[in-house]
């Protein structure tokens, strides 16, 4: 695609070279730093089974933090909409727009190059933190992940990229639709407020309408609406990360929805193999590729159509 590589190249600098990418990733590193660091004095102290100890690092909380993952799920939007929301509005209202697609490069090499760059210093950013941070583990529980945890460890990296990769794709679609960066950059803002602290409550509200529990013993009740209530919220990406993050780093979780202990039984191995794991939460990936593309796809058509002049 003619233009595509060299709008790519130029992103990709602006983006590893600006003062907004080296502040996201120290705030982002030192969170992660400050995560491990109490987690693994906590697995130091108090665990002796060895088995997936490496991954307790990214999991374990204490009394003053979170865990790692919980983190990610709460600053890795800011990233994805910092590095998106005046990605092509910025451009339009400084005039550079223009001048660029009067250059012979076609138009969906810009909006495909932007949208590539982000996502490789997105995909660069979350690896040099995992790989920091549990540099720092092992130094501190001198323990060396086993195959499988790297395995683990991997696809958590990629689902924790496709979840970031959402919010690019949203602060995108809203550069796009919307003239002004700040107006923009409050619509991202809007939209992480609503997705990570509302749906939840929007799910329970809607399940406990729609699912009448009279008996607080009635086990088919509570478990339809509890179903109900995990489905719903489900609409929001940090529902699925949440939910693949804990499946992945944690091998003994065998199901996401509610089930019977006598279910599980015979059925499911404990603690579940690499590969058991990832079926589990292969929808919730596909769901995460699903939500970018269709995001894209909005900001693709829309900026296929609109009118750019120069101001």
């Amino acid at each position: 695609m003619r233009g595509m590589l060299a709008v790519y190249r130029k992103e990709l600098a602006d983006h590893l070279g600006s003062r907004r990418f080296l502040i996201l990733f120290v705030l982002i590193c030192l969170a992660g730093l400050s995560s491990v660091y109490t987690a693994g004095q906590s697995i130091r102290n108090e665990v002796s089974d060895t088995s997936n100890v490496f991954l307790l690092l990214f999991t374990t909380s204490s009394n003053a933090l979170p865990p790692f993952f919980t983190f990610l799920s709460f600053l890795g939007p800011l990233v994805g909409l910092a590095l998106s929301f005046d990605s092509v509005n910025g451009e339009r209202n400084r005039g550079t727009l223009s001048r660029l697609l009067a250059q012979p490069i076609y138009r969906d090499a810009v909006i495909n190059g932007k949208f590539l760059a982000g996502l490789t210093t997105i995909a660069l950013m979350l690896t040099a933190i995992v790989i920091i941070v549990s540099a720092l583990g092992i130094l501190m529980i001198a323990v060396v992940p086993t195959g499988p945890e790297l395995l683990r460890l991997l696809a958590f990296l990629v689902v924790s990229i496709l979840f970031v990769g959402f919010w690019l794709a949203l602060g995108t679609t809203f550069s796009v639709l919307l003239r002004q960066s700040t107006t923009a950059a409050l619509a991202g803002i809007a939209s992480w407020i609503f997705l990570t602290f509302f749906v939840t409550m929007i799910a329970d509200a809607i399940a406990n309408a729609l699912v009448n529990v009279i008996d607080i013993f009635d086990v088919t009740a509570l478990l339809r609406l509890e179903a109900l209530r995990q489905t719903i919220s489900r609409i929001s990406p940090n529902t699925l990360f949440q939910e693949s993050t804990v499946v992945i780093l944690m091998p003994k979780v065998r199901s996401l929805g509610p089930i019977l202990f006598s279910q599980t039984v015979g059925m499911l191995p404990n603690p579940l193999t690499v590969r058991e794991s990832l079926l589990l939460i292969w929808p919730h990936a596909v769901a995460l590729l699903a939500l970018i593309v269709a995001c894209f796809a909005v900001a693709y058509v829309r900026f296929m159509t609109q009118e750019i002049r120069s101001l």
